[in-house]
């Protein structure tokens, strides 16, 4: 269930009682300070306007550094090769990896979210052939835009696009901690698709669970809560649908290691202002830890 929220960078753990997402990052021979926020892909970017001292960080740094530089992904060849991993085989559709049973449940929740479902000619040629995971993330951001009353249709214009939009307005380097292939893989074709199809009927199965967890992790987020979003992560079904370690190690927490061995020379050649999902900075072996760790001072940004 975890890798739904996560693709949504919704996936957030703590460390200790915070009420921040901006942190100043100091020490270990660095000359001047580098910063790190945690982003959430669906909040606006006026959102920014509530972060204590956001503007002075991003005018410090000279670069800008997210998990991606979001400009590669607007390639017609990158969005081909992200199309066609969202995808399942050629020749395979979801109504062929369901049973009859399952395909009533997917039905009948799909019915309920958007009024439609797979036995419509137009919403099968549609959904039919995407990946249970692709399907799922669909399902959570179709939530969240009846629940809200929100309809996404410019995603530059989105919290996390924030920072490197405005890298390039005040001419600044963007760089990106991993590439689109890497992500890809973990976020497409991390889990086989019998697990995926698991995780897709999770969802369909316990949709008032999934729902109410979403909606704690907005309100947290928004209130710049960390102990109440890992409050709402931490509901769990005591079932298969729950996140185990190798996937939760794969989503996270291997990631935040490589970053470790990026952000140190990216940090000592300019002043950087990373975004990253908010679900890297905190816990054990979240990024913010890793950082302290490694001998550098991580401080919250309070004004």
């Amino acid at each position: 269930m975890k890798r739904i929220f996560t693709t949504l960078v919704l996936v957030i753990a703590v460390l200790g009682a915070q009420a921040q997402l901006l942190y100043q990052i100091t020490g270990k021979g660095l000359q001047q300070p580098s910063y790190i926020i945690g982003t959430y892909h669906l909040a606006e970017a006026s959102f920014a306007d509530s972060i204590p001292g956001l503007p002075q960080a991003l005018e410090q740094c000279q670069q800008v550094y997210g998990e991606l530089v979001m400009d590669d992904m607007t390639s017609p060849d990158n969005i081909a090769r992200l199309q066609q991993a969202m995808m399942l085989p050629e020749g395979t559709t979801i109504q062929q990896l369901l049973s009859s049973d399952e395909m009533d449940r997917l039905n009948a929740y799909m019915r309920g979210l958007m009024g439609m479902d797979m036995t419509n000619p137009l919403i099968a040629q549609q959904l039919g052939n995407m990946r249970p995971s692709t399907l799922s993330t669909q399902f959570a951001l179709l939530t969240f835009m009846k629940k809200h009353g929100t309809i996404i249709t410019d995603l530059s214009n989105q919290f996390d696009q924030y920072f490197q939009r405005y890298a390039r307005e005040h001419a600044k380097e963007v760089g990106g901690l991993e590439t689109l292939d890497f992500q890809i893989k973990v976020l497409y074709q991390g889990q086989t698709l019998e697990r995926q199809k698991e995780l897709l009927m999770c969802q369909v199965d316990n949709a008032q669970f999934m729902d109410e967890m979403a909606e704690d992790i907005i309100k947290a987020f928004y209130s710049q809560d960390l102990d109440a979003i890992e409050q709402a992560m931490d509901r769990k079904l005591d079932s298969s649908c729950d996140s185990t370690p190798e996937e939760n190690a794969q989503l996270i927490t291997d990631r935040n290691a490589d970053w470790l061995t990026k952000m140190p020379s990216i940090m000592a050649d300019k002043p950087t202002f990373f975004a990253v999902g908010a679900a890297h900075l905190a816990g054990d072996d979240g990024v913010l830890s890793l950082l302290r760790k490694a001998g550098y001072t991580v401080s919250a940004v309070t004004k």
